[in-house]
């Protein structure tokens, strides 16, 4: 009995056609698995930038924060140290006062500096017509020969002896005409002198006013007329 089952001869073109199907079947298999993979992949990218950019916008919220927080912090310190600045500022005002107080009161119960008796003791302001500006001495001593002016700090320190000069002894005659013709007297009064404003004020020839207890210390060995 012969089989009903028909083989197709084995040729060099059947043969070639097999391997070019299974060539075609593997490359179709591999394209579809790069294909896969590349959607894998990119899928995998995005969700990994989602996470990044995720990240990144916590950082920055995270970042912002802490801006926020440290800009708070010094608007504080700010403020505090603005606070501390006007208390300070006011103790100095409070200090000065004192010192204008006690060096003016002990030199109008006593008027006899340098060996000289003045006749008068104020504070003196005075408006100049020329320039607008307000002259200011704390202490003014004045006779009918002399006139001593007296600087006064709380504590003195070696820039206080230059304003004497840069703001009394060159402008003193021409802002105050009518003492042009008197022997002018500098001074610093001061609650605190240290070695260095003694030294400037005997290189300079200004008296110091020392304060001793209740009463004043005159030290005027090195002063000079201007």
């Amino acid at each position: 009995m012969e089989s009903d089952i028909k083989y197709k001869p084995i040729t060099p073109e059947s043969v070639l056609e097999t391997v070019d199907m299974a060539i075609k079947k593997f490359v179709a298999e591999a394209d579809k698995r790069a294909a896969e993979a590349d959607k894998k992949a990119a899928e995998r990218a995005a969700e990994a930038d989602k996470k990044a950019a995720e990240r990144a916008a916590e950082a920055d919220k995270k970042a912002a924060e802490r801006v926020a927080e440290a800009e708070k912090e010094h608007k504080a310190l700010r403020a505090l140290i603005k606070q501390v600045n006007q208390q300070i500022g006011g103790m100095g005002n409070s200090n000065g006062d004192f010192a204008q107080e006690f060096f003016f009161n002990a030199l109008f119960y006593r008027k006899i500096l340098f060996g000289q008796e003045f006749d008068e003791v104020e504070t003196v302001k005075r408006k100049i017509k020329k320039t607008g500006v307000e002259v200011q001495y704390d202490i003014m001593l004045v006779n009918g020969k002399s006139v001593c002016i007296v600087e006064v700090k709380y504590k003195a320190d070696t820039d206080d002896v230059k304003k004497i000069f840069t703001r009394i002894e060159k402008l003193f005659r021409e802002n105050f005409p009518e003492h042009a013709d008197k022997k002018l007297y500098l001074a610093l009064a001061s609650m605190s002198f240290d070695k260095h404003v003694e030294k400037s004020c005997k290189e300079n020839g200004i008296a110091m006013i020392k304060q001793m207890g209740e009463t004043i210390e005159i030290y005027d060995e090195h002063m000079k007329v201007f």
